[in-house]
């Protein structure tokens, strides 16, 4: 594959995935200051099946088309007002979180279970990421902020790291098999 081919493969996967990402958002759970979405098990594929720098480019094309006002965030929300708003600090935290689950992967292995720790260390740095700014933009306490930023997130973050890691590993398979992404394990050894 020519690199004009290879740049535009990881295009298209970055933008298919910032997609899925935006459409899976529009699933939610209403909660009084952050709802529970289809956001962060959009990140847990991607980083699972595109690893730590494609994973976390598709969520940095996510962060830039609903920052520049398309409605793409949870409840077809968009512009910088929701980057800076209480639930901001959870979108940039889908860049890092995409990044970590990735990289752990592919200092580890591609595995199931080993999926399944990269996507519960991504849902603890999208937390991470989520309270400060939550705590930061309505001047909460710290355990106001966990409170309303951790607490009602865990126990279905849990289900959806499982979830992702589940997709995103049966899913990479396929798209290896297909020859649409390539196992870079394999090309190195």
């Amino acid at each position: 594959m020519d690199a004009k081919s290879k740049k535009l493969r990881i295009l298209l996967n970055c933008s298919m995935f910032a997609s899925v990402t935006a459409i899976l958002a529009q699933i939610e759970i209403p909660l009084p200051l952050i709802p529970i979405s289809g956001q962060t098990l959009a990140v847990g594929i991607a980083a699972t099946i595109l690893g730590s720098r494609q994973g976390a480019l598709a969520m940095v094309c996510y962060a830039a088309i609903g920052g520049i006002g398309l409605p793409v965030f949870a409840g077809f929300a968009g512009g910088p007002q929701v980057l800076a708003g209480p639930s901001g600090g959870y979108i940039f935290g889908f860049i890092a979180a995409a990044y970590v689950t990735g990289l752990i992967l592919e200092k580890t292995k591609f595995s199931i279970t080993m999926a399944l720790v990269a996507n519960i260390a991504g849902m603890v740095v999208t937390l991470l990421f989520g309270t400060v700014q939550l705590k930061i933009v309505l001047d909460l306490s710290w355990s106001a902020a966990l409170a309303a930023g951790v607490y009602p997130f865990l126990v279905v973050g849990f289900i959806k790291a499982y979830l992702a890691s589940l997709i995103g590993i049966k899913v990479r398979e396929r798209l290896i098999d297909a020859r649409l992404i390539v196992d870079r394990k394999k090309v190195a050894s």
